[in-house]
């Protein structure tokens, strides 16, 4: 058993900032582009009447090729998005009933949050049984996540800070009753800021995609809550017994039954 420590880190600072700025930039825009491709692929087969998005860092509408209708998006400053209905409160508290959401979806909250497990639990809290849970976050093992082994210093690129791997994720999910359906990845070429540099790599998008789909710079998991049915067992029902009526034997009839005796 892990002991506390005594001296207390300083807490993990939001990222959410940071990541703002940083999809502003050429490669940012990149790597959104690719994502919304595969959330074009994923979304339409989830359905429901209710989903919410947790954190907004782009400008863009991620849940336009969603079905369902009602959507809306939490975040401490949220921008006001086109088809989306903008709601102003802390990720880690969201303002909805226990099991009311249908599709809850997290673009990158967990990789800046400053308490990952509280947003998933606070997730797991607002879904209905058999909802799901669609998460986007960066890739530790891809070549976005080995750069960090040439690229330094790591400050200005938010996405190497505390990127949570999806096999780790998918622990965490598991502990809550999660059940994992899939999981794929986008953007598979290295990130170079330079545009006219990167697309000298185009060639390794097909490549990613056929060979080693889940190692893009970009994942995104899909999960669904689990429920657990509990059938009541009665309990076994004592028969009851009716003892006889007492018959009351009287000298005329035990002379019937008894013939005398001479």
């Amino acid at each position: 058993m892990d002991l506390p420590r005594l001296f207390k880190p300083e807490p993990r600072a939001d990222l959410q900032p940071d990541f703002r700025r940083w999809f502003d930039s050429d490669l940012g825009r990149h790597l959104l582009a690719r994502e919304e491709a595969l959330l074009g692929h994923i979304l339409p087969d989830l359905f429901g009447y209710h989903a919410l998005q947790i954190g907004q860092v782009v400008g863009a509408n991620l849940l336009a090729s969603s079905r369902i209708r009602h959507r809306c998006v939490v975040d401490v400053g949220c921008p006001r998005v086109e088809g989306l209905s903008p709601l102003r409160a802390q990720p880690e508290q969201l303002p909805f009933a226990n099991a009311s959401l249908d599709l809850v979806f997290i673009h990158h909250g967990l990789d800046g949050a400053a308490s990952p497990h509280a947003l998933l639990r606070e997730a797991s809290r607002v879904l209905i049984p058999e909802g799901h849970l669609l998460i986007l976050g960066f890739n530790p093992w891809s070549l976005w996540g080995l750069w960090r082994l040439f690229r330094l210093p790591w400050a200005d690129l938010p996405w190497l800070r505390r990127p949570l791997g999806p096999q780790r994720l998918a622990d965490w999910l598991t502990l809550l009753d999660f059940e994992v359906v899939g999981l794929e990845s986008a953007c598979f070429v290295p990130p170079l800021t330079h545009a006219t540099i990167r697309r000298r790599f185009g060639w390794l998008e097909a490549l990613g995609r056929r060979w080693w789909s889940q190692r893009g710079a970009s994942y995104a998991l899909l999960a669904r809550k689990r429920v657990s049915c509990v059938t009541p067992i009665e309990p076994r029902r004592r028969q009851r017994f009716t003892a006889p009526a007492p018959v009351l034997v009287t000298e005329a009839r035990l002379r019937r039954v008894l013939p005398d005796k001479e």
